[in-house]
């Protein structure tokens, strides 16, 4: 996480998909969620390139679970290395 830049956290928000993602991720209270459970109107490759954005990013963390891919959001490395911006996400609309 350290090596993460703001501009690349930045870049990978500036979708309204992943914001979609990321605040739905929030709303959960850190239970991760399956990437089916987030309700967004997009085809289920667009759906997991955006989950992959996200990852690349630093922003989500995802492991197996059977043969679903959960993915949660690194709250605690994002709020330590960006204070600030988790509570800046969840307020935006």
């Amino acid at each position: 996480m350290k090596d993460l830049e703001l501009h690349v956290v930045l870049q990978a928000l500036s979708d309204p998909c992943r914001m979609t993602i990321v605040r739905q991720l929030l709303q959960s209270k850190g239970r991760a969620l399956a990437c089916n459970e987030v309700e967004l109107d997009v085809a289920k490759a667009t759906r997991s390139h955006h989950f992959e954005v996200l990852r690349a990013a630093g922003i989500i963390h995802t492991e197996m679970d059977g043969t679903k891919c959960m993915s949660s959001l690194r709250r605690a490395e994002l709020a330590k290395r960006f204070p600030g911006l988790l509570k800046l996400i969840a307020s935006q609309k």
